[in-house]
């Protein structure tokens, strides 16, 4: 099942990519929440292969996580966001 972000997760990731400051520089990993690699896959429209190869690429690529065992790996909330907003566009500051 997808885990879909909250309004305050959503306000935290446009406030990301509007450049103003969060209360915090570093992500709360212990308590800002956690997305199975099927979960983020779901989140941004891609496979969980996608994933999969993103992070066993050299250098690795896609958002940051944590490899938990051999067959777990997990993505904090707070990480999916920053590298989302990291690579927004917007159309009107692009041209």
């Amino acid at each position: 099942m997808a885990r879909l972000l909250n309004v305050a997760q959503v306000a935290e990731l446009l406030t990301a990519a509007s450049g103003r400051s969060s209360a915090s520089a570093e992500p709360d990993l212990l308590h800002g929440g956690w997305y199975s690699t099927d979960e983020v896959a779901d989140l941004i429209g891609v496979d969980a292969s996608t994933l999969r190869r993103w992070r066993t690429a050299s250098p690795p690529q896609g958002p940051p996580f944590v490899r938990l065992t051999t067959r777990v790996t997990m993505y904090s909330v707070p990480d999916v966001q920053a590298w989302l907003a990291s690579r927004r566009i917007d159309p009107a500051k692009a041209a």
